[in-house]
């Protein structure tokens, strides 16, 4: 069987894009980490990281999160999408993290995935971005570009992440996330990806593509 150039694709990718983004914005903080990754899901980077900053000009630690209310967190994080929803989780993962863990942030995802607001895709960036421990972050875009491009054929984004561990050279765990969410923002779309402008469209088998631009 021919092997996949996973390390030529993500390398021309990691030319293309800011990669490095949401660790310059959010630090190497987990609790930063933690709650940034919350503020941003289903919202753009445009609006998470500002949220984020005026929020831990707020409170810095579990502990000061938690003496918030929820009304304040969510005026901090407006308008990230389910801003009320996620201020609740945040205060809520706070207070946890100050009764269970000392207000340390565990390091384990089965740990992280426990607390209010978390699932496999925040537990995995906190591992890896607060921590540089390895971890393979597997979102919608990580999901759909993989099946495109051949490496996974699965139907879930976990079943994806557990494929990826098994063939993934581990080197690029931590840095793929970052560098096919920007891809699947700027080319790689959903729907009708930009094939003729996309730099890695000669090692792309184009799996599942009906139409492209």
């Amino acid at each position: 069987m021919k092997p996949k150039p996973y390390g030529r694709v993500l390398a021309r990718l990691a030319k293309d894009y800011d990669i490095d983004r949401f660790r310059r914005e959010n630090g190497e903080s987990p609790f930063r980490v933690l709650v940034g990754c919350v503020i941003s899901l289903r919202t753009k980077d445009e609006v998470t990281y500002p949220a984020t900053e005026r929020l831990f000009a707020l409170a810095r630690d579990p502990r000061g999160m938690m003496a918030l209310t929820e009304k304040a967190i969510a005026e901090a994080i407006y308008p990230a999408g389910f801003y009320r929803t996620k201020a609740r989780q945040i205060r809520a993962l706070s207070r946890l993290l100050v009764e269970r863990y000392s207000s340390r942030v565990p390091e384990e995802i089965d740990a992280l995935v426990e607390l209010p607001g978390v699932g496999r895709k925040t537990a995995n960036l906190t591992v890896t971005l607060g921590y540089g421990k390895p971890g393979i972050c597997v979102d919608t875009h990580v999901h759909r570009i993989a099946g495109r491009l051949g490496w996974t054929a699965e139907r879930s984004a976990e079943k994806t992440e557990q494929a990826l561990r098994a063939t993934l050279p581990r080197r690029w765990w931590i840095p793929i996330n970052e560098t096919l969410v920007r891809h699947g923002q700027a080319v790689c779309h959903p729907v009708s990806p930009r094939c003729s402008i996309c730099t890695v469209a000669s090692m792309c088998p184009r799996v599942g593509v009906v139409r492209s631009r």
